[in-house]
């Protein structure tokens, strides 16, 4: 099995960009700034992003790769992400694959049949059964009640089997999580909690239609600590419609008054044109450009001036978090998840649009129910679409993985030659603010943080294709 060269390793040695001074950098952005950088770009949870994959990848493909990874490294343990669609209701902003309102039988169907998609990848991983991380995402884990949560842990560890300490993490919407979820999930053995929490001012709630207040938040995430969870994580997004400077930093200061161990601070992804519920949005009343730069700052001034420590572009953690720690001594990784510390190199994933990397390819299940059901209940890996890697897919996806992670990067041996074109662009008047470049090796500017993802896309070998060939796919902005 291919070494993955976007796996943690030692950190690189810290470049003249580091360590980074927020305010120094916010300093340096202007109305001008904001239009030179202000583009359609990946997150870069992957690479090669999910719009370069093929259809052509199927089960037989997804199925030899996971017994290759199961024949080349049966004791190394992988992650495990579970997709759960269900909601109550769709907010206005999301971006996720949902199913809004299905029944008790329907949720019940849909277990079984990831109790069956977890039989069919283990048996083809063979005696590689460990896990240290397992997440369950959405929609929205706890629409589930504490019968079917149960259910679906049954499944999950009579083919796998969770290694002692392992990360066990749900996602959860405040409004509809109980606290007998939470004591059902911490005897379970569930150690990390996010809530999505997304904003605190009721105009915004209205606009988004995710309706929650503080006082219900505030005593989730004080049950969760009482029961066991030593980890909480709160999902904030900037650049909502009706959010001002002022009405974000009130929603700042209650979040930092509950102290959430994490916080994840994402930009608003507004693509209607992908996500055509988005529409019901009013564009006029959302913050774009620079008015979406200065809530940024506002979080950076907020959550740093509260003892936070900034990680990667979008996360923050108290200092005794593991992903400060990870941080700090070069460990942090980025997958489908986000910043992470404790994933595998390698991520097997159930349900719907569920996406796994593992054996040196990228496969995603199917995102409508229908063929999804029916590829399981034929007895089929229900695998949509997918891409091996090449050697140099795993050389960009290293260089991409370290921008992202560490603001730097070691191009390697033989990197000036190999990346010719990239460094000579790199050196064009409107990128060179946003790196120092000595040799092989790249550090970001204290400006090149804030645009790490335009840094990361000169080396993105497939959308320099894509691009030079005119085609386009529905990324979100860069600011």
């Amino acid at each position: 099995m291919p070494t993955d060269p976007a796996a943690p390793r030692a950190p690189v040695a810290a470049g003249p960009g580091a360590p980074w001074d927020a305010a120094r950098a916010f300093a340096l952005v202007s109305d001008d700034v904001v239009r030179r950088y202000d583009v359609a770009g990946p997150r870069y949870t992957s690479y090669p992003t999910v719009p370069e994959w093929s259809a052509d990848f199927g089960a037989d493909e997804y199925g030899g790769a996971l017994a290759e990874a199961g024949a080349g490294a049966p004791d190394t343990p992988l992650s495990l992400y579970v997709h759960l669609p269900f909601c109550r209701e769709l907010c206005a902003y999301c971006g996720c694959n949902v199913v809004v309102g299905r029944d008790a039988a329907y949720v019940a169907r849909y277990l079984d049949a990831v109790d069956r998609e977890l039989a069919l990848a283990a048996e083809r991983l063979g005696r590689r059964r460990r896990l240290c991380q397992v997440h369950l995402g959405g929609g929205t884990p706890t629409f589930l009640d504490e019968v079917q949560l149960a259910r679906l842990w049954e499944a999950i560890t009579r083919s796998f089997t969770p290694e002692p300490g392992a990360e066990i993490a749900l996602e959860a919407h405040p409004a509809v999580t109980r606290n007998e979820q939470l004591d059902l999930l911490a005897r379970l053995g569930f150690n990390r909690l996010s809530m999505g929490v997304q904003d605190l001012d009721p105009t915004v709630q209205e606009a988004v239609r995710r309706r929650q207040d503080v006082e219900r938040i505030r005593g989730l995430l004080e049950h969760a600590r009482e029961v066991g969870f030593t980890g909480v994580n709160f999902d904030l997004i900037y650049g909502l419609p009706h959010q001002t400077p002022e009405s974000w930093r009130r929603t700042l200061e209650k979040v930092v008054e509950m102290r959430p161990d994490r916080l994840a601070i994402y930009s608003f992804a507004y693509v209607p044109e992908v996500r055509p519920h988005q529409r019901r949005l009013s564009a006029e009343a959302i913050p774009f450009g620079m008015a979406r730069m200065e809530l940024l700052r506002g979080a950076h001034e907020v959550l740093g001036g509260a003892g936070y420590a900034a990680i990667g572009m979008d996360h923050f953690a108290v200092p005794s978090d593991d992903l400060s720690r990870a941080a700090a001594d070069g460990t942090l990784t980025r997958n489908f998840m986000g910043y992470v510390s404790a994933a595998a190199p390698e991520i097997v994933a159930f349900g719907i649009t569920g996406i796994s990397d593992v054996g040196g390819v990228y496969a995603q299940g199917h995102r409508g129910l229908g063929p999804w059901f029916q590829a399981i209940e034929e007895g089929r890996l229900p695998t949509s679409r997918g891409l091996r890697l090449t050697p140099d897919d795993h050389r960009r996806r290293r260089i991409i993985a370290d921008l992202m992670c560490r603001f730097e990067a070691d191009l390697g041996e033989g990197g000036e030659d190999a990346f010719a074109e990239e460094l000579e662009d790199l050196a064009r008047p409107d990128l060179a603010p946003l790196v120092d470049v000595r040799g092989a090796r790249l550090s970001l500017t204290p400006l090149g943080h804030l645009f790490v993802r335009n840094v990361a896309m000169v080396f993105d070998a497939h959308l320099r294709v894509r691009q030079r060939e005119g085609g386009r796919a529905a990324f979100s902005r860069t600011v």
